[in-house]
């Protein structure tokens, strides 16, 4: 299938720059994925939507200050370096990364940090990826102290003090991506408390965003595009979780695409999940047939990005299509800080 049918026209003005001051006062526009017929409404009234035997599944993993900035020593030039995940499993020292621009980094440089200490360049590998040292004492209390929020490149302005809590969702515990779960971002106690009168049941898993998770599809077809690894981990309580809802016929309700991959890579063919921490390469695109998930509650995402095309796969590329369409004649906000989507 070509990638050049999941391009649409996305004006640099609809890309939300900022969060709303009360996360569940953005939009919402609801799609019915079988008739296709579009209703608009807010996030605060998602109580109203659900039922009372579904279950909200969410993604629990926290967001690091992944962004760091340095110099090379002997010109002065810039870099910045966007730590991924770590390089092995029992070190904190060598981590894969994105550096920019990679066209600066020849052979094996050390990098003079801001704040304190260095990072030496061991090995390239592709797509403008490395490996590479921190020589920095505690890591973790280095990127406490020196990282910055790894805000997504099509937000035009420096992370301040306020993207700490508001580039975060309320359900995050497991620190581990370098992106934050945007579906998450909209939920608020006030709204959990609704939902729970309303007898909605939570359960969480973890998926921890890479990079791989926002990278436009760059090939002609989407079938040749390769997804990075992404770690992920179905406790045994949501599986218990799902498998009760089930049979009391309720929906499963997933709280973003990550939790859509999460859990449909773990489904087995008798509907129970494998528990063990592993990592997923699932590329979900039209044709794929769902096995865990009813309800999707998602933002809007880029054009040409495995997230458009993981939508479009559970409610109709031409419907998708349309609704972003509406969407953007209606003034909604997109991306990571904007409004949400609800299919049905």
């Amino acid at each position: 299938m070509k990638t050049s049918f999941f391009d649409y026209n996305l004006p640099a003005e609809k890309i939300a720059q900022r969060p709303l001051e009360k996360r569940h006062d953005a939009r919402m526009l609801v799609l019915d994925r079988k008739t296709g017929r579009v209703n608009h409404s807010f996030v605060r009234d998602l109580p109203h939507w659900l039922l009372e035997k579904d279950l909200m599944v969410v993604n629990q993993t926290k967001v690091f200050p992944a962004r760091l900035f340095a110099t090379k020593p002997d010109t002065g030039a810039k870099v910045e370096i966007f730590l991924l995940r770590p390089a092995l499993d029992n070190s904190s020292e060598e981590w894969e990364a994105l550096v920019s621009p990679a066209k600066r980094i020849k052979g094996n440089p050390v990098l003079k940090l801001e704040g304190r200490g260095d990072a030496v360049i061991l090995e390239s590998l592709r797509e403008g990826r490395f490996i590479l040292r921190l020589n920095v004492g505690n890591v973790r209390a280095f990127l406490a102290k020196n990282g910055h929020v790894p805000l997504p490149p099509y937000i035009k302005r420096k992370d301040d003090a306020s993207d700490r809590e508001r580039y975060q969702t309320l359900f995050a515990k497991k620190e581990g991506s370098v992106a934050a779960p945007t579906a998450g971002l909209h939920f608020t106690k006030t709204l959990l408390g609704e939902l729970k009168k309303r007898g909605i049941r939570q359960a969480a898993v973890t998926l921890h965003v890479g990079m791989g998770t926002f990278l436009p599809v760059s090939s002609d077809e989407i079938e040749e595009h390769v997804m990075h690894p992404e770690w992920f981990e179905i406790p045994p309580k949501a599986a218990f979780a799902i498998a009760e809802t089930r049979k009391r016929h309720g929906r499963v309700v997933a709280i973003g695409t990550t939790v859509v991959r999460a859990l449909e890579s773990s489904v087995q063919p008798d509907g129970s999940f494998l528990t063990r921490p592993d990592e997923t390469r699932l590329f979900i695109s039209p044709g794929y047939n769902f096995k865990a998930v009813d309800v999707l509650f998602t933002n809007f995402h880029q054009p040409r990005s495995t997230l458009l095309m993981l939508v479009c796969a559970f409610a109709g590329r031409e419907r998708v299509l349309a609704a972003y369409g509406e969407a953007l004649r209606e003034g909604y906000r997109f991306l990571s800080y904007g409004d949400a989507m609800l299919i049905l």
